[in-house]
């Protein structure tokens, strides 16, 4: 890689002890050289979107943090459960929001998505969902390879809260490493 990447990574997860904020956490040491990878400001403060309030008060100031942050990455990784078979409402919020701006950080921008569930699935179902919401920000999606840790509770390390499965560290870095090709390929 010749240019360092920085990427910006989303939690779609609130709680702090959550698989997926584990997964995510897990990012930067499985990264390959060269790329960055950072938190993302909080989606747990953004209010609820509402027309209203965008009318009356403007863009909230942790939608302005976010989208800056999306804007100024070279890519963004979402790490996210899957609730109900979908988009944890707090993600979706932050998408609604973010949408309503002039200037979208999401336009062109490479995107990957990984998931994290207790269940043997992995959190399949809220990628295809996530995926139609980011076609309307316009943004760059990775397709493949995807990644889906299912079981995900036997292969963390709760107390130092990363994955630790060997298998699952090597699909994920794996991942990364095709998310910094697709960003030279796609990434501008």
């Amino acid at each position: 890689m010749s240019k360092e990447l920085n990427i910006t990574a989303i939690c779609g997860s609130l709680r702090v002890g959550s698989l997926n904020r584990m997964l995510m956490n897990s990012l930067q040491d499985l990264a390959p050289s060269g790329m960055e990878i950072t938190e993302s400001p909080s989606i747990g403060d953004i209010p609820l979107f509402n027309g209203d309030l965008l009318a009356a008060d403007g863009v909230p100031t942790s939608i302005t943090a976010l989208a800056d942050a999306v804007a100024a990455a070279d890519g963004v990784m979402i790490v996210t459960p899957e609730y109900n078979f979908s988009v944890p409402g707090a993600l979706k919020n932050a998408l609604d929001w973010i949408s309503r701006l002039p200037d979208q950080p999401f336009a062109g921008k490479p995107v990957a998505i990984q998931t994290a569930s207790p269940g043997p699935l992995g959190g399949a179902r809220v990628q295809y969902h996530l995926r139609q919401v980011l076609v309307f920000l316009d943004a760059m999606v990775m397709s493949k390879p995807e990644v889906f840790v299912g079981l995900a509770g036997q292969r963390m390390d709760t107390d130092e809260g990363r994955l630790v499965d060997e298998d699952s560290r090597k699909f994920v870095a794996a991942h990364l490493q095709s998310f910094a090709a697709y960003i030279g390929r796609y990434g501008g």
